[in-house]
């Protein structure tokens, strides 16, 4: 490497001593095997037009150089002839790392480092290599893993091999964990914040109590904002070590000075003057009740996150939020709020790459800033969250690099597609049978983005089919349209008197109405043969016969979750009506959904609450399949339609449905395993309301449960289950203690 620092150092001396511009009229190559001399014109961006200086002639040589092709460069103008002399570096033949049975450390390896199979050797590049590789292991707990390199070379095809032996040694584990300074919290508490863990013997499994740097690293950050958020403004992480004891074990020792704890003082909001005041009227309302309270970091972030939300309007496509902090006395803190314009730039282009099956089309189409559009760092974010919704894509990234003039951004896309295809599988066990259920889905048909999903269930008395189609951005329109068909037939005698077979047809489109807000149309067809038995009720023989409906249904869907796949911050609220155009049996029915998400230390926290209710429009009654059956999601521990108003031994549903849930994520004692989740769960429901016939059993006593579920993504697919305990019941509900679902995609 020194070698070739000199050789550069006096190449550029020698062509500094050239003091005037000159021209030329061919250029030759001498040296070069595998580049071609118009490769090394365009890697130069040599122009014949141009009259080149020693300037010019620099940075010709300097934009070889980069390439990383050549070990060895010359320039030389030899009447009006530009020659340029080039020695190759190597070509790398093959790259071995070997010694490690980790085949995803072996492949995470392998994808950091920069010299792989047929690039070019580079010295400083090998040398980069070498120490990214002590890094990783290190950072993997590996701490005393040592590395040999050895190389050969074949001259005649200027080729290498390159070959990493690693030995491992043991991992080096953490036997104590130590908070010293002034803490201020006990080591109980303070351990539950950090990652990092100590070895205990029923841990054999978990990655967390080796040592790791930057897992230490993110620990002093958990432990840096948790005190920011209890208080302590001005606390200090000031270092963090480990001391080697025995056996390959480290004590790892977090030095605290936590300071004081401090209080809002003045908060205020100084705005641009030709901002709105009236679009800050809520932030104002925020910073006056925040005045004398406990300090919190996490407040403060609300409040960025709030002139975020402000800065989507288009009066403030440029906004720029800074902040100043004062301490005042008795430790007290001033913050003040200042907006103002940001630097104004566009969007002059939007490159996509690494979609190799899905049609450019589709991503282009998730993308709400595009190519002209001023640059919006939110809108922008939130498109790259639209991609990745469309669950095709294993990875999105977004780079954003200077345009071909001030004030012009290009943003460069790079995507990593995934298998899109899914098998699930599902089944669950009760205390009158169980069900199986199956299904396959394409989310990327064609490479377009269309969605296709069929799926069948069956039960003891019920065989379900559903085919469904989606288009996104439909003609262009920036809306999906989807359209199904489903079959089912039912068998009810035994528990509901009944049995039907039903087939229906629904057309419909989803798109975003408002920020946030999205809204769902479709139209329905169904036809229904509805059959009893001379041993039903009455009520439900009277019902028996054949229906033709013809419905209209719609749904709002407000979403401020802060992530769709495992949210755990933020709400979301689901409304949802099916209005009859034309029926032998005019219904109404509406329903309401809303889930709260809290992040509380490392447990998030999920609350939501079911409401259902379906009314006649008609001197009928509700018909038995139109009536509502608490489905078994909402109440773990009983089986699905068992529960409610019995007639004559057949469960008729009811009018009426409500359901609350409260789940509870547990810490882990297997942390190595990152795609597993283990929560505990409060379920209450209850199914009322008759409305043909006033003796039947209708005691609206609430039913609940409690369990434990656990949700692990497996090499084939997600696999949950459940175990419940029912808390409350009616003598005539019929219960189910374990359900489990199983999928995998190919």
């Amino acid at each position: 490497m020194f070698k070739a620092v000199l050789k550069i150092n006096f190449i550029l001396f020698f062509i500094s001593s050239l003091t005037f511009a000159q021209s030329f009229k061919d250029i030759k190559v001498d040296g070069n095997k595998r580049i071609s001399k118009e490769s090394i014109i365009i890697f130069g961006d040599i122009d014949f037009d141009k009259d080149y200086n020693d300037e010019d002639l620099n940075t010709v040589l300097k934009n070889i150089y980069d390439t990383n092709f050549f070990k060895e460069i010359k320039l030389k103008i030899n009447n009006s002839i530009l020659e340029i002399s080039v020695i190759e570096n190597p070509i790398i033949e093959d790259v071995q790392i070997n010694g490690i049975k980790s085949k995803n450390l072996t492949e995470l390896l392998f994808d950091k480092i920069k010299l792989k199979n047929r690039s070019s050797y580079v010295e400083s590049l090998f040398l980069s290599d070498l120490n990214l590789i002590k890094n990783i292991l290190k950072s993997s707990g590996y701490y005393f893993a040592e590395i040999k390199t050895t190389s050969s070379s074949n001259e005649e095809q200027n080729s290498i091999r390159l070959i990493y032996e690693v030995n491992l040694g043991k991992r080096a584990k953490i036997e104590e964990i130590q908070f010293i300074g002034d803490k201020k919290i006990k080591n109980r508490k303070l351990k539950n914040i950090i990652t990092s863990e100590e070895r205990k013997f029923w841990k054999f499994i978990s990655q967390s109590v080796y040592l790791n740097y930057e897992r230490i690293e993110l620990d002093k950050r958990l432990l840096s904002n948790f005190y920011k958020n209890n208080g302590y403004y001005n606390v200090k992480i000031t270092n963090s070590f480990v001391e080697f004891n025995n056996n390959n074990s480290f004590k790892l020792i977090f030095n605290i000075e936590a300071g004081e704890k401090f209080k809002f003082n003045d908060l205020s909001l100084k705005l641009a003057d030709d901002y709105d005041p009236k679009y800050f009227t809520k932030i104002n309302e925020v910073l006056v009740k925040l005045k004398d309270t406990e300090y919190s970091l996490d407040k403060v972030e609300k409040i960025l996150r709030e002139v975020d939300k402000i800065a989507l309007t288009k009066q403030y496509q440029f906004i720029d939020a800074s902040l100043e902090e004062t301490i005042v006395d008795n430790n007290k803190l001033d913050i003040s709020f200042t907006l103002k314009d940001n630097e104004k730039f566009y969007v002059e282009k939007i490159n996509i790459q690494g979609n190799n099956y899905t049609i450019e089309e589709v991503i282009r189409n998730a993308l709400i800033v595009d190519e002209g559009d001023p640059y919006n760092e939110i809108l922008f974010n939130k498109s790259v969250n639209n991609i990745k919704a469309k669950n095709i894509f294993s990875k999105v990234e977004a780079e954003i690099v200077p345009g071909s003039s001030e004030g012009l951004k290009v943003v460069n896309l790079t995507v990593e597609e995934k298998p899109t295809g899914e098998i699930s599988l599902g089944a669950g066990v009760g205390t009158s049978g169980g069900t199986i259920g199956g299904g396959i889905k394409e989310n990327n048909f064609l490479g377009k983005g269309i969605k296709l999903n069929s799926n069948l269930e069956i039960s003891e008395n019920a065989i379900k089919g559903q085919f469904i189609y989606e288009k996104p951005n439909f003609n262009y329109s920036d809306n999906s349209l989807f359209t199904s068909i489903r079959s089912t037939s039912t068998d009810n005698i035994k528990d509901f008197g009944y049995k039907t077979s039903d087939l229906g047809l629904s057309l419909g489109t989803a798109f975003e109405q408002f920020e946030n807000l999205y809204f769902r149309p479709e139209f329905d067809v169904s036809y229904e043969k509805l059959e009893t038995t001379s041993a039903a009720s009455a009520s439900l023989k009277k019902q028996e016969g054949d229906y033709f409906d013809n419905y209209f249904n719609y749904s709002l869907d407000y979403d401020l979750r802060n992530k769709r796949f495992r949210p755990d911050e933020g709400f979301r609220n689901i409304f949802r009506q099916e209005l009859p155009l034309v029926s032998d049996n005019y219904e109404i029915v509406n329903s309401f959904e809303t889930t709260r998400y809290q992040k509380i230390s490392e447990t998030v926290t999920k609350v939501s609450f079911y409401g259902k209710a379906v009314n006649t429009l008609s001197n009928e009654d509700v018909r038995i399949s139109k009536r509502l059956f608490m489905p078994s999601s909402k109440l773990r521990g009983f089986e699905a339609g068992k529960i409610g108003p019995v007639d004559n031994n057949d469960y008729i549903g009811g009018n009426y449905i409500s359901a609350l849930n409260f789940s509870a994520t547990l810490p882990t004692l297997l942390p190595s395993f990152q795609n597993m989740d283990f929560s505990i769960f409060v379920d209450a429901a209850n199914v009322w309301g008759v409305d043909y016939d006033s003796a039947i059993d209708d005691n609206n006593k609430i039913r609940s449960s409690t369990g434990v579920a656990m949700d692990i993504l497996t090499p084939i697919g997600p696999l949950n289950f459940s175990l419940s305990q029912p808390i409350t019941k009616n003598s005539t509900d019929k219960t189910e203690s374990f359900r489990f679902n199983l999928g995998t995609t190919f």
